[in-house]
């Protein structure tokens, strides 16, 4: 289990009355049904944009009950998890305030913190309860509820991001939440997090939705479309995702990524200059080097047995 630092194991145990999921969506939808399924919820209520998806948030097992009254819905609950795209969350934070238990705690599932967890530690603060930011790694270019599987959170990376104001109980439940559900624990402070994330999660979306746009272009003649294939299609996968839920995190976090793309852009400019030189040997290094390194990110065991 990856902690920051602190290798010592978390008590295993955690159980919460009513759990709250502001949005049923596709993590939303996985967080309840991992919930309920794994018994970490007496009740797990949903809520939700629109009557048409109560009825499939109820059918698939999302929730036990869903609705779109969200003070109804957050009645009672000790746990509260924002799953609404980021740019929602201090206004949702508000209207749910007046009728916030007593020590409820309240996380996320943002990908970006900063700015975001300092207003949500004071709005719910200011009402009594405590806000610990979390971020699954677990996303997909899938959305809604129709996408949402139980088995999402499992052996995927959670960071969570404390803060010096952070209720130390409110801080252990929410990690011990990650790690029942099955994630490995990662604990950032929010800044460093939203310069992580910067360059691994948010700088290859912008970089997918670059390519789909340039290369689908209808400026293109109508053949460059066939001529797309399985490099194309993995390479720009997350394209696909929701650009309501892209465009909050990408201005939410824009300095580091402002910064981390224009890194890239003089990475490629390099690149781009060696081409127009013919330097074989700074493009055969560009090649391998990124061979090696993707290598052994994604097989990390077979990189300790070499070493």
């Amino acid at each position: 289990m990856v902690r920051g630092g602190d290798s010592t194991p978390l008590n295993p145990s955690v159980r919460f009355q009513k759990v709250t999921l502001v949005g049923v969506g596709l993590l939303g939808g996985s967080l309840g049904m991992a919930l309920r399924q794994r018994g970490l919820a007496e009740h797990v209520c949903g809520v939700v944009r629109r009557s048409a998806v109560i009825a499939d948030c109820e059918r698939l097992g999302a929730v036990d009950v869903a609705t779109r009254n969200l003070q109804s819905a957050i009645r009672g609950a000790d746990l509260i998890v924002l799953c609404s795209p980021i740019g929602q969350m201090p206004a949702l934070a508000a209207e749910l305030s007046p009728v916030l238990e007593p020590e409820a705690i309240v996380t996320d599932v943002g990908s970006v913190k900063g700015g975001l967890v300092e207003t949500l530690e004071e709005i719910i603060g200011k009402a009594g309860g405590h806000f610990i930011g979390s971020h699954p790694m677990a996303g997909s270019e899938k959305t809604g509820v129709q996408a949402a599987r139980p088995d999402l959170f499992e052996g995927a990376l959670c960071a969570v991001t404390p803060t010096p104001r952070s209720n130390a109980e409110a801080l252990t439940k929410v990690q011990r939440l990650w790690t029942e559900l099955g994630s490995r624990l990662l604990t950032l402070a929010p800044a460093q997090h939203d310069d992580l994330v910067a360059r691994s999660s948010h700088l290859p979306h912008v970089v997918a939705a670059a390519l789909a746009n340039y290369v689908l272009s209808p400026a293109h003649p109508k053949e460059q479309g066939a001529l797309c294939a399985g490099g194309f299609r993995d390479t720009t996968r997350i394209a696909s995702g929701s650009p309501e839920m892209w465009r909050d995190i990408a201005l939410s976090n824009r300095e580091n990524l402002a910064r981390v793309l224009g890194v890239l852009v003089a990475d490629l400019q390099e690149v781009q200059q060696a081409l127009s030189q013919g330097d074989t040997a700074f493009i055969t290094e560009f090649f391998t080097s990124a061979k090696q390194r993707r290598d052994a990110w994604a097989n990390p065991s077979a990189r300790a047995t070499a070493e």
